[in-house]
């Protein structure tokens, strides 16, 4: 039996039993076990003493985090994307099949990623693979090499190597995912209501943030959640909704998960946080899909975070060179969406949740021990013996304003510049390693994930 050699303890500790004081003894790597305050092992080579304010909680999981390495580095990289994740308490982060060239849809672009990763990693880091037409064949191979699971999209992507998935598509790739025991990660928008309102809005201003919002209606989110209801239903595949935006959906959703069906949903900070109603016209910084909704909308998603319908939430980062926002023109049409969230999901949903009578705990569900208990990753998300010493020291009290030069990402442009943020990062470690250090980011103690391998 090993001894201890790092001690981290605080008067606020985020255990599977509650909030409270504790001592967290840590042993190569993993937490060997969890004591009281006082209880400081003679044999640790080092003790981190929290802040008596300061939260001591698990590394935060995100499971939507599209890296673009490699074949778009020039967009975000391993390197950059990790480092941005440590400052932000992140610990895992789950890397999307798209926007990387070649995409993660056969067994050889997984090994091109693979590759890619190597030695860049600040944080653990695991990988999504994609059901593309015609790539039924390589799904089992891409599940036995170790990615948590599948990715589809039921409207055109954005990028020529990840067509959008028809019915059909789905009903040859779901019963090889249900005998797999694979979940299916699905972008839920379907094309039929988005074409029809962008021929009806074809003369209103681009520029007008409202042209976009009416192009992207709450319907094509709707109806695409009630084909993947059905689906799931005579295929037993599980199904996860990505990114949900539409308060419309959430009745339906209920339903389907008050009658047992294999289904969990998440969304994202900026549909949390931001409003239709506030968006200016050509802060093209604003675009993603499914858009960002109006604020009766973003009220009834963290009602159905209370009650459970949404399961968690994750970044969703999707970034980019700033000159595809097209922000000197303003144009919401043309210009790239995705938002580049990835280090600040902690501060923004503890703003947000704080102000609507949330708790830690609540916090540590939704970011932390739900994404892990989607992908697997089981000695993630929960500071209990045996498990990764992923852990994150921050202050809920302390607020900050989000500039550019605190930033890690590859690219600054977010929506989020100039927004004043209850939550600061003071310490990150990955498996009893410190990667942050309020400022300070240290070396590339992260490695590659596989299912069933973490």
């Amino acid at each position: 039996m090993h001894e201890p050699d790092l001690c981290i303890r605080g008067r606020r500790v985020v255990t599977e039993h509650g909030v409270g004081p504790a001592s967290v003894h840590i042993t190569r790597g993993y937490v060997s076990s969890i004591s009281i305050y006082e209880d400081v092992p003679s044999s640790a080579l080092d003790v981190i003493e929290a802040e008596p304010e300061s939260i001591v909680m698990p590394g935060l999981v995100d499971t939507h985090v599209h890296v673009n390495e490699p074949g778009r580095t020039d967009w975000e990289g391993f390197e950059t994307a990790t480092r941005a994740a440590a400052a932000g308490g992140v610990t895992t982060i789950v890397d999307m099949p798209l926007n990387s060239i070649p995409a993660t849809t056969t067994l050889n672009g997984l090994k091109a990623k693979l590759a890619a990763a190597e030695g860049k990693l600040h944080v653990d880091t695991a990988f999504w693979g994609g059901v593309v037409p015609g790539n039924t064949s390589e799904l089992e191979k891409l599940w036995e090499a170790g990615v948590v699971g599948f990715k589809c999209f039921l409207i055109d992507s954005g990028v020529n190597e990840f067509p959008s998935v028809t019915e059909n598509d789905l009903r040859e790739a779901m019963p090889v995912l249900a005998r797999l025991g694979a979940p299916l990660i699905v972008h839920a928008e379907v094309p039929g209501p988005v074409e029809a309102c962008c021929r009806s809005s074809s003369g209103e201003p681009s520029s007008s943030y409202q042209t976009f919002l009416r192009s992207r209606p709450r319907e094509a989110e709707n109806e695409a959640v009630a084909l993947m209801i059905r689906l799931a239903r005579e295929t037993r595949c599980r199904i996860h909704i990505v990114h949900h935006s539409s308060a419309d959906a959430l009745p339906l959703l209920r339903i389907a998960k008050r009658f047992g069906l294999p289904l969990t949903v998440e969304t994202c900070p900026h549909y949390l946080h931001f409003a239709a109603e506030d968006i200016p016209d050509g802060a093209t910084e604003f675009k993603c899909c499914p858009p960002i909704r109006e604020r009766e909308n973003r009220e009834s998603l963290w009602e159905a975070l209370r009650d459970g319908t949404i399961d968690f939430v994750v970044s969703d980062h999707s970034p980019c060179p700033p000159e595809m926002k097209l922000r000197e023109q303003g144009d919401f049409m043309k210009a790239w969406g995705g938002v580049s969230s990835l280090q600040l999901r902690l501060p923004i949903m503890w703003t947000e949740a704080s102000a609507r009578g949330f708790t830690i705990e609540d916090l540590t569900r939704w970011l932390c021990r739900e994404p892990a208990r989607q992908v697997g990753l089981n000695l993630k998300g929960v500071i209990k013996d045996g498990n990764d010493a992923d852990i994150v020291i921050w202050n809920p009290n302390k607020e900050f304003t989000v500039g550019p030069s605190m930033i890690e990402h590859r690219h600054k442009l977010t929506p989020y510049n100039g927004e004043t943020l209850r939550g600061v990062i003071e310490k990150t470690f990955v498996r009893g390693q410190m990667v942050y250090d309020g400022g300070a980011s240290y070396g590339l103690f992260g490695r590659i994930l596989t299912r069933n391998k973490n």
